[in-house]
């Protein structure tokens, strides 16, 4: 069996997402999102809300398994036992970033194959900071998140903001 990992912090999970994911299980028997800890990045989303909303959007798909981590995402490929760690590219920037990155990845984990996959050009400007920041400006984010997800996001939103009034 053939399984990839790919990661990120999904807050919140988009359409952008869930295609790079459909891409993978094109590719491989099963397909691992994993949720990392990104102390750089400020979250709208609890851990609890994202994997959530990660299982909502593949609800039924028994091949997507959700998970969190706190770590490298080197220690996670040896964890799942897998070198295929899949990358969604939408541009120039995306792809210097991740090369540098999978070099140091490959210094760490000798094994590491990192996968680039394009992003589907009508999903290049979607970004889970486009869509926090939809939020934070209260316009409607149905275009860009799965549509299995929305219900749960406009309820997660509605709470938030009613615990914070």
């Amino acid at each position: 069996m053939k399984k990839c990992i790919f990661a990120g912090s999904f807050d919140p999970i988009t359409i952008g997402h869930t295609d790079m994911i459909s891409q993978c299980l094109q590719l491989f028997d099963e397909v691992v999102v994993a949720i990392l800890t990104n102390p750089d990045k400020k979250l709208y989303f609890s851990l609890e809300e994202r994997e959530k909303l990660i299982s909502l959007a593949f609800e039924g798909e028994k091949r997507v398994k959700v998970r969190s981590y706190d770590g490298l995402i080197v220690d996670l490929l040896r964890e799942e036992g897998t070198p295929f760690y899949v990358r969604g590219i939408r541009n120039g920037v995306d792809f210097d970033y991740e090369t540098i990155t999978q070099h140091i990845n490959k210094s760490l984990y000798p094994d590491i194959v990192t996968l680039y996959l394009p992003t589907t050009q009508a999903h290049l400007h979607i970004s889970s900071s486009l869509v926090r920041n939809c939020i934070f400006f209260r316009k409607d984010v149905k275009e860009y998140v799965p549509q299995k997800t929305y219900l749960s996001i406009k309820q997660m939103i509605e709470q938030k903001e009613t615990n914070h009034v």
